[in-house]
């Protein structure tokens, strides 16, 4: 768990000198250019780096969260994160790998690997929120098919995607009155769906996006796992998704504090480089140590699923351990830029919308304080 073997050494190796072959320059212009491309992308799914969690027989390289978090920290450590990997490979990617059908993974998995096409994830709902018992979209049975209706938002990369894997009720608990949730891959061009673009004030080539789904009807095939186990089964994604996302900001951390190191170790204003003064080197140093710890306890949460043991509460605090790391480092980062922190060329301020997203989602930090609350300590439920 502490010590990465030989295999996975080698493919952090091979990921960072693919990564820093694009750098953050090539990440700007994807996130600006609305005529995108796909080079590096392509280049990993070629290179098998973005389904190595997926079975060795679906085109994948055999191994677990563990080794796509490697891919994931390595690419943002080049100033290249990337959120569609979080969302195709890793969601999407362990919920067909979980639940999907033989002719699910056969169609998708290999394809998703070799960076042919991507799949994004819908689940968030206006009205819901964090709840997810209160999800009105709603998925009814006409014949053999199902009728999809309702709305979603701050659905990821829908531009990039061929489907999307999304949440819907299909039923409802009689002892509870919550929602039966189920999960449905859904065709991007299918007809009856539309989407509108989500203005937001964030830098990064994935765009959010409003889906308005308006009697999709979906054949049965459509459907990932059990009618009405969707809840349990999304969990099955959404705990690599905040190891994942716990990877994304480690990675932005450690990019963030090799740019201010060799600044501050070249940058001279009193004879000496500003790194020698412990008001810079001290607090460059314990933001270091912060984000080894983040990251120790990365690896922990990913070693944890990947043995099929309980891995919610460490998943949660990675994330939130990772999210706090990442930004103190980025901000001291900027600190140690002066005013250069804030120019474009330096490519440490255009980070910052990214960075600062992941403390908000994949789930709040104060949804992870309830949790750890409640189940770490056994604290009363507050809501």
């Amino acid at each position: 768990m502490y010590t990465e073997t030989p295999e996975q050494a080698l493919l952090r190796a091979s990921v960072r000198k693919l990564a820093r072959g694009y750098g953050h320059e090539y990440w700007l212009r994807q996130a600006r250019d609305p005529e995108r491309t796909d080079e590096q992308w392509l280049e990993l799914g070629r290179n098998g780096y973005l389904g190595v969690n997926f079975p060795e027989e679906y085109g994948g390289g055999g191994g677990g969260v563990a080794e796509l978090a490697i891919v994931c920290e390595e690419l943002a450590a080049a100033g290249t994160p990337s959120f569609m990997l979080i969302v195709s490979s890793s969601i999407c990617g362990e919920l067909l790998v979980r639940h999907g059908t033989d002719e699910q993974r056969g169609y998708w998995l290999p394809r998703m690997a070799g960076g042919s096409t991507k799949l994004c994830f819908s689940i968030t709902e206006p009205d819901a929120g964090s709840n997810t018992h209160k999800l009105s979209t709603v998925a009814r049975q006409d014949g053999e098919d199902w009728v999809l209706n309702g709305t979603k938002y701050y659905a990821s990369g829908v531009d990039q995607a061929e489907a999307v894997v999304v949440v819907a009720r299909t039923g409802t608990d009689p002892d509870t009155g919550r929602g039966r949730l189920s999960l449905f891959l859904v065709p991007t061009d299918a007809p009856g769906l539309q989407r509108t673009l989500i203005p937001v004030e964030v830098t990064a080539p994935e765009k959010q996006f409003t889906l308005f789904f308006d009697d999709v009807r979906l054949p049965a095939s459509a459907m990932i796992g059990t009618e009405g186990e969707g809840m349990r089964q999304v969990f099955g994604g959404l705990n690599p998704e905040r190891i994942m996302a716990a990877a994304f900001e480690n990675g932005i951390a450690l990019y963030a504090l090799e740019k201010a190191s060799t600044y501050a170790g070249d940058r001279k204003v009193w004879d000496v480089p500003i790194g020698a003064h412990q008001g810079v080197a001290h607090m460059l140093a314990k933001s270091k140590i912060e984000v080894e710890l983040a990251r120790l306890m990365t690896q922990k949460a990913a070693w944890l699923h990947d043995n099929s043991e309980p891995a919610g509460e460490a998943a949660n605090m990675a994330k939130y351990a990772a999210a706090e790391a990442c930004l103190a480092a980025l901000d001291n980062a900027i600190q140690t830029h002066g005013g250069n922190g804030f120019a474009t060329e330096y490519g440490l301020a255009t980070l910052w919308g990214a960075a600062r997203l992941q403390r908000t989602t994949p789930v709040s930090r104060e949804m992870i304080f309830n949790f750890v609350a409640q189940h770490s300590l056994g604290l009363p439920r507050s809501y």
